[in-house]
């Protein structure tokens, strides 16, 4: 196949994937190989792809096709997860549209609505993940509410039931007014509001005073039941066990001790509304209040309802909490108890659904005890059972499974999976793996199910072995749990990771993954994150619409370093997509010169230095690569391959072997001084150059057919579409790239010498160049090269590389002797000077004083701004980002300072 003169992603990468996927591709039959495993963080079944999940994906698919390339038995577990909040939202919204309400649908019904919903709608993101190339077992594609997870699910929670780990309870939740459910706290978005704190003066119930409160929500105080003092604050020490009564409700409440009063705050003194509040509810139990006894003002929709006790005004029930707010503050007023008024920003939380304020809310739900599943999770990462890459997220892992809560796993929703318990007509209840199960519990009598759903944390916690078949024994679960990588955002940290742990090691008896690998978030080129209301969102569609899934895979592995976010700047995907073209050009270019793809897997015989040097750098890049890609160092793994390819390769290795590939030898010498043959002896005359030629041609074109191979081996899990094409373009292939075998780092194929050759020659050609390029020659001018102090290694060089040399340098001469005129630039190379007579060539006078001019400005500049950074009051009080540019600059400057003060000596 001949390659087109342009490259253009868009058709290769639909065309390639289509057949990877049609052929079986993403998982071969491999049972007998070493299995490799990872499972893919499962998507909301509502999502669209978000530059997020493009990074995330693009690691994992990275490993999988290294691991498939290792020849390995790669599983890449794909899915998604029901997200029972998101999808319960839109499929509302849609019978909305219609005029229905899901109460109106009734639960059968609306679930019905929601599975059709999942069999129109629900394809997006996979089809998006596709596109970004994740090499997935599509053929096994999962679903948290498959059958066979939904059975896994219902067994996890009734042994955790027997087990004494989950149980009913009364405590505060999350409250979504608007969705009616208990949410978890990655489901809150805490902002930043304009409100106001409110000073209100309770009056003691002997008489003797009042004692001042201040609260941000004074609605509350219809369901206050202490004003709690710290125990040292001797200012209240002869208050406490006294009692106040409460104005408006006229509720008698306790003036109590504890240490959750801060005496430097305020007054003081804090209202506790333990019903209302997630530090008081915590405070109320110290006092000895149950919670079945802890008052509870609001309903599900966060209206006012009447306290057990009744003493809330009839004018105030059904009222809107805010609505509530307005009146309570007045009847306050007007008992004379509002003492003050000032402003506050307040930190609000919000449903990051719903958009409403939550409310910490006292309802029963359903609990696990985290506490005792965290314990073999905190063990197995402090062990080294479980590595945690990068390393520094070990503290932050401790911390909070040392001080992890009960866990709320009921949801008051209509989607996800039912909680598998019904109750008697007396309220008791039967935890059972099947309604016949429960009925024979319940010896008979009426039951019915309970109506909640399982949070969607409590089914994903399954994800590594729930989609291998567990509970069921099976062969897949036997050899592909646990996981050996995973994969995640450090957002989700504790929400998922965590719980995977936990329940792996709980039900499995060992660890969900051996490593888990930590990534960090996508923010703006200026480090900002990421937002609709900012306007600063990147769509990767539209970046790979615009510059191919290749060039943003490969933007997203060289971003990635093991701690940081990720700036991203459209010019770098634009860069790669260059990166990108460069490869294509280098085909081609191979292509027209008869090199094509290698018929071995082991590097052929060289017998030329410039062959010996590359099958050498080639073996490097494949021993660094394969470093960097077990330590997971992304940067590092795509910035060796990079760098081999567009430098070593396309830059030297392609312009190197021009004059072998070229019809006719190039003609050319050294002349005068002293001959080097006579230094440094060469190889006599060939009495069949012609033959020898073709000889060197056929050599160079094996050995240039063969590093390309392993350029796309390489290459292609980091850039898996143009490799694939250009694998294919290059010779008639037995298999397709992606099922190729990862190279091996032979170190037979490295020759010291001939490396050390090819890079002297190298560093020799790019001394010359940078001496011509800033002292303005022409890049027409051929010029004379004089060479004194040279050795004879230096010598034998020059007379083997002389024509290669002249060519790249642009020399008309090379002579083994000092320049004994001035006006020459300069250059040392090891022990060797380098002349390049410039007398005629360019104006000597007028370039000196452009190179002194230019010096002494950069170096002006670069004092500016080092005194600059000097100042304690600039690095302190300036924002980062424009610290970090006047330290970008100063190098800049100093650097272009000793560059310039560099050629203005070369000038002699």
């Amino acid at each position: 196949m001949t390659i087109d003169k342009t490259f253009d992603p868009a058709g290769i990468e639909a065309r390639w994937y289509a057949h990877w996927e049609s052929t079986s591709a993403f998982r071969p039959a491999r049972d007998e190989a070493e299995p490799f495993t990872i499972v893919i963080p499962p998507p909301n079944v509502t999502g669209s792809l978000h530059i997020g999940h493009a990074l995330d994906v693009t690691l994992q698919d990275i490993l999988v096709r290294h691991a498939r390339l290792q020849g390995k038995d790669a599983l890449w577990v794909v899915g998604t997860d029901h997200a029972g909040i998101a999808t319960q939202m839109v499929v509302e919204r849609t019978i909305a549209s219609q005029g229905l309400t899901r109460q109106e649908l009734g639960r059968e019904a609306f679930l019905d609505h929601v599975w059709e919903w999942k069999r129109q709608s629900g394809g997006t993101i996979t089809r998006q993940l596709r596109r970004l190339g994740a090499s997935c077992d599509w053929s096994n594609e999962q679903f948290t509410m498959d059958p066979h997870f939904s059975k896994a699910v219902t067994r996890v929670f009734v042994q955790l039931y027997r087990q004494g780990l989950l149980y009913r309870d009364k405590r505060l939740v999350n409250w979504d007014p608007h969705f009616r459910t208990a949410i978890s706290d990655l489901e809150v978005e805490t902002k930043e509001t304009n409100g106001k704190f409110w000073h209100l003066a309770y009056p003691l119930a002997d008489g003797t005073g009042t004692i001042s409160v201040a609260t941000t929500r004074p609605e509350t105080m219809l369901a206050d039941m202490a004003i709690a003092v710290n125990p040292s604050d001797e200012r209240y020490t002869a208050l406490i066990g006294k009692q106040v009564r409460l104005p408006i409700t006229g509720r008698l409440i306790p003036i109590i001790a504890d240490e959750h009063a801060d005496p430097e705050l305020g007054s003081g003194a804090v209202k506790i509304t333990p019903g209302h509040d997630f530090n008081d509810f915590e405070v109320g139990k110290r006092a000895g209040f149950r919670p079945a006894e802890m008052l509870n003002m609001l309903d599900a929709e966060a209206k006012v309802t009447q306290t057990a006790d009744g003493l809330i005004p009839a004018d105030l029930v059904g009222v809107d909490r805010f609505e509530a707010r307005a009146f309570v503050v007045k009847l306050l007023e007007e008992a004379g108890a509002l003492e003050k008024v000032e402003d506050r920003v307040i930190q609000t939380p919000y449903g990051d659904r719903s958009g409403v304020v939550i409310e910490p809310w006292l309802t029963d739900q359903w609990y696990v005890d985290a506490k005792t599943l965290a314990g073999p999770a905190l063990e197995a990462v402090r062990s080294g059972d479980i590595r945690v890459v990068p390393e520094t997220w070990k503290k932050t892992w401790y911390n909070w499974l040392e001080n992890i809560q009960p866990w709320c796993v009921s949801r008051q929703l209509w989607w996800g999976h039912q909680i598998p318990v019904w109750y008697d007509p007396d309220g008791n209840a039967y935890v059972a793996e099947s309604e016949d199960e429960a009925q024979q519990q319940a010896g008979n009598k009426p039951i019915r199910r309970d109506e909640d759903v399982l949070d969607t944390w409590f089914s994903s916690a399954l994800w590594p072995f729930g989609t291998l078949g567990w509970p069921d024994e099976s062969e897949t679960l036997k050899r592909h749990y646990p996981n050996d990588v995973l994969i995640s955002g450090f957002d989700i940290l504790f929400f998922w990771d965590a719980r995977m742990a936990m329940q792996g090691l709980h039900f499995m008896g060992e660890k969900p993954w051996k490593t888990l690998y930590l990534h960090g978030l996508v923010r703006d080129q200026h480090g900002q994150k990421m937002s609709k209301s900012k306007g600063n969102t990147v769509d990767p569609l539209g970046l790979i619409d615009k510059y191919g899934a290749d060039a943003l895979r490969f933007t997203l592995a060289a971003m990635e370093s093991q701690g940081r976010d990720i700036k991203l700047d459209e010019k770098r995907v634009e860069g790669y997509r260059n990166f990108a073209t460069k490869l294509w050009n280098a085909a081609r270019f191979a292509q027209a010169n008869g090199i094509g793809g290698s018929a071995t897997l082991e590097p052929p015989v060289a017998t030329l230095a410039v062959n010996k040097w590359i099958l050498a750098e080639t073996v490097k890049t494949i021993q660094a690569l394969d470093l960097a890609i077990a330590d997971l160092r992304y940067d590092e793994s795509a910035n060796t391959i990079y760098h081999f390819v567009w430098d070593q390769f396309c830059d030297w290795y392609l312009e190197l072997i021009k004059p072998v590939l070229s019809p006719l030898p190039l003609a050319g010498g050294v002349g005068g001084g002293p001959d080097i043959s006579e230094i440094s002896p060469a190889d006599s005359p060939s009495p069949n150059p012609s033959r020898e030629r073709e000889g060197d041609q056929v050599e160079t074109r094996a050995v240039a057919g063969w590093v390309l191979d392993q350029i796309l081996v390489l290459l292609h899990p980091f850039m898996p579409f143009i490799t694939e094409e250009l694998w294919h373009a290059l010779a008639d292939r037995e298999h397709d790239l992606i099922l190729a075998s990862w190279p091996m780092a032979d170190a037979r194929a490295i020759d010291p010498a001939a490396s050390a050759e090819i890079e002297w020659l190298i560093r020799l050609v790019q001394e010359v160049r940078a001496a011509r390029s800033e002292l303005n020659v022409p890049p027409g001018a051929k010029l004379p090269l004089f060479v004194s102090d040279a050795s004879a290694e230096t010598a034998g060089r020059l007379d083997r590389q002389q024509a290669t040399l002249s060519r790249l340098a642009r020399l008309e001469s090379i002579q083994l002797s000092a320049f004994t005129g001035t006006g020459a630039a300069q250059v040392v190379v090891d022990e060797a000077t380098f002349a390049l007579p410039l007398e005629g060539v360019i104006d000597l006078a007028a370039e000196r004083a452009r190179l002194a001019k230019g010096a002494e400005a950069a170096a002006k500049e670069a004092a500016s701004l080092a005194g600059r950074l000097g100042n304690p009051a600039f690095v302190e009080k300036a924002k980062p980002e424009a610290v970090a540019k006047a330290r970008e600059d100063h190098a800049a400057k100093s650097a272009e300072a000793e560059r310039l003060r560099a050629a203005l000596a070369r000038l002699g």
